[in-house]
């Protein structure tokens, strides 16, 4: 290892010591051993081109894929008592898939506390969505080795909450975006433009406002559990708003 790569690895290493408890408060989870955490944020590029001997968190995302089904499978489970097997998994795939743990990283900035490589980090890694899924899982397994499952449970629900609401209008009788998007698109030949305006409540428990627009000019605003429900409610408002008749087919 040469001087420029030890001090390179000496300034990462202090700098993400530094970063540790930021990352511990975005977590809204404080580890007895911080040994894990570190692993779980190390990728095989650190270890294979900075600190050879550096541990990486392939192991910790087997095992926090595990974690994370089990979670997420209990709490569909629970919720969904009349919904049969079949359903429950693709509800299960849709809230483990690489898109979505690659999104839950981005709320948290996970890209900037990662370990990597020089080549991985100049190529775009930090926001890659693959590394990012597989660091998320890598994450959760720590919290669940640091303290136990009810520790990664609380953390898992507090970030999928949404997604758990969510998956249950994905069959809604009524898709009152769908119908607006018709008629702007027949009478304006416009998009409609969705953006939340507020958001209030615990992590867990949190009510969205959404707007939505045409051509600049507010047409509706809803209120919902989730942004999938809020923007609902606001479209159904936008239609009532241009005079629609949005009951029927």
């Amino acid at each position: 290892m040469t001087a420029e790569t030890r001090q390179n690895a000496s300034d990462e290493a202090f700098d993400h010591t530094e970063a540790l408890e930021e990352l511990e408060e975005k977590l809204g989870y404080r580890f007895e051993d911080r040994t894990v955490l570190e692993r779980a944020l190390t990728h095989r590029s650190f270890a294979n081109e900075v600190e050879q001997n550096a541990g990486d968190n392939q192991r910790l995302e087997f095992l926090g894929d595990a974690v994370l089904g089990l979670i997420v499978a209990n709490e569909l489970f629970h919720r969904d008592r009349e919904v049969q097997e079949g359903a429950l998994s693709t509800r299960q795939a849709q809230m483990v898939c690489e898109p979505t743990l690659a999104d839950l990283a981005r709320e948290l900035e996970l890209g900037r506390f990662l370990r990597l490589g020089r080549g991985e980090s100049t190529s775009g890694g930090r926001d890659k969505s693959s590394l990012l899924a597989d660091a998320y899982e890598a994450l959760l397994a720590a919290i669940y080795l640091d303290g136990g499952l009810d520790a990664a449970q609380e953390v898992v629900i507090g970030h999928l909450g949404e997604a758990l609401r969510e998956v249950h209008e994905t069959s809604a009788p009524t898709d009152y975006k769908s119908r607006l998007q018709t008629v702007v698109q027949r009478e304006k030949s416009v998009q409609p433009h969705y953006r939340i305006i507020d958001e209030s409540g615990p992590p867990h428990d949190k009510v969205f406002v959404a707007e939505v627009c045409v051509d600049g000019r507010p047409l509706g605003a809803g209120r919902g559990r989730s942004k999938k429900e809020a923007e609902q409610h606001a479209a159904e408002e936008a239609l009532e708003t241009l005079g629609a008749d949005h009951g029927s087919d």
